[in-house]
């Protein structure tokens, strides 16, 4: 019976002696583990996913929880845990009013890379479109005008356009550039280029992401900090598909007054315009069923036909990306 129990010990201890090498060799081990990612408005078009602000993302592993709030961008960033084991449940949540709860579970696996999560929310009440709604007030002609109190060339114009990255979130790099900063994610890389003609030069160039996971880009604006006649743009994309939109004031030597004119990207029901980090007294021109009317935006960003956001770019020129989404009853 003694040597029963001694047997019983000495294969006890073993196999706990196997287990603990096993679990080394293999690297199983409780770990913290860091959530990131964006939430955004769901859209076919990736045009039309506008970042959803103020969400609330929590993420659980059955015994602990964390939350917190998406930033303006849609991003949100989520440390679960001192002790999260391999191959442990974890749940993610995203929920904001006016919109249906995300949900996704999925395995911590200590053989696969971190995941850039994308929450796509649907709205509850799904989005009406132009040809179904009656007697509808029509908006066009639309321009955004506001001050800037530097310079004395003479502003002649501006320039607006719009421009895609393709790519596929999610899929490791492998060493086959271009990859995500840190070099984990297969990367998508796009320039555009404009010319502002003989004698002009461009001013103020903002070049920002306003649709699709914006966090997981990068802007290059070695191309068009310094202006000049001609610009480059190139963005860097590491997660699905993004849309881009670059502006800027094209300038004539001359002394001009201090006002601008800018005019916004429409895409569905929201249209999408930045201005510089100096700008003052921002209004927007528009034809109301053909009658032209000055709507002033004000420091609460109020107008009678649509809901306005504005959000400080992170990129390095700091300009302020504004969205209007019409209100019921008005259509472009």
């Amino acid at each position: 019976m003694k040597k029963s129990v001694i047997w019983l010990l000495v294969f006890a201890a073993a196999l706990a002696a196997g287990t603990a090498f096993w679990m080394h060799k293999h690297n199983w081990k409780p770990r913290t583990i860091t959530l990131q990612g964006t939430v955004l408005r769901s859209d076919k078009d990736p045009r039309r996913q506008q970042p959803i602000a103020d969400a609330t993302v929590t993420a659980s592993n059955g015994t602990s929880s964390v939350s917190a709030q998406s930033a303006a961008s849609g991003y949100f960033k989520l440390v679960l845990g001192t002790g999260v084991w391999p191959q442990t449940v974890i749940h993610l949540a995203v929920e904001h009013p006016g919109y249906k709860p995300f949900e996704l579970t999925f395995l911590r696996n200590i053989h696969t890379l971190p995941r850039l999560f994308i929450a796509a929310l649907d709205p509850v009440t799904p989005a009406v479109s132009p040809e179904s709604t009656h007697a509808s007030s029509v908006v066009s002609n639309i321009r955004v005008r506001y001050t800037v109190n530097q310079r004395s060339d003479t502003n002649i114009g501006s320039a607006v356009r719009t421009f895609q990255v393709e790519n596929q979130g999610n899929v490791p790099c492998d060493h086959h550039e271009p990859c995500s900063p840190q070099g984990q994610w297969k990367a998508t890389s796009t320039s555009i280029t404009l010319d502002a003609g003989t004698g002009n030069v461009f001013r103020d160039v903002r070049a920002s992401c306003i649709a699709g996971p914006c966090p997981f880009t990068r802007i290059d604006s070695s191309g068009f900090a310094k202006g000049g006649r001609i610009i480059t743009a190139s963005a860097l994309d590491w997660s699905d598909t993004v849309t881009f939109l670059l502006e800027a004031e094209v300038f004539r030597d001359s002394i001009d007054s201090s006002e601008r004119e800018s005019y916004p990207v429409i895409f569905g029901q929201t249209l999408h315009f930045t201005l510089p980090p100096t700008q003052e007294g921002v209004s927007i021109e528009a034809d109301m069923d053909g009658t032209p009317m000055v709507f002033p935006l004000g420091p609460d960003l109020y107008l009678s036909w649509a809901d306005c956001t504005a959000r400080t770019s992170t990129d390095e020129d700091r300009s302020t990306v504004y969205q209007c989404e019409l209100k019921p009853g008005y259509r472009f």
